[in-house]
């Protein structure tokens, strides 16, 4: 079920989705400023071309202990992120969410979008994982 729902997210979306996130990682990359932010951007933008079947966690809970980018270091890029990039980005997910659950056949694609939200709003530290 996973992978027909990945493919109707991929063709109805998911690529354009993806695409913009790979674009925003590339553009982060570029102004050197941004490269703290980079390994985040490109983990998000794999994870929305295809997010059935997958979730966020936190890295530091998959492997048991401290990592780069968890701790106080990925508290100030998560906070850094979150004033600059972060809320508008997940604002942008959660509209397109509501406004896909107002169908029926919409709201699976709709909780995916929240997920995006989510971890738009603090991405670093993160890692993703099959549900």
């Amino acid at each position: 079920m996973a992978l027909v729902l990945n493919v109707l997210w991929f063709i109805f979306g998911g690529f354009a989705v993806g695409i913009a996130w790979v674009i925003g990682g590339c553009v982060l990359a570029i102004t050197i400023v941004g490269l703290p932010w980079v390994p985040s951007v490109f983990r998000i933008a794999v994870f929305s071309f295809a997010p059935f079947g997958r979730q966020v966690v936190d890295r530091a809970w998959v492997t048991g202990r401290g990592e780069p980018g968890g701790g106080t270091l990925g508290l100030l890029l998560n906070v850094v992120w979150l004033v600059f990039a972060g809320w508008y980005i997940a604002l942008a997910h959660l509209v397109v969410g509501v406004a896909q659950c107002v169908t029926l056949i919409g709201i699976p694609f709709g909780i995916q979008h929240f997920k995006l939200a989510g971890i738009a709003l603090a991405p670093v530290g993160k890692t993703i994982v099959p549900a």
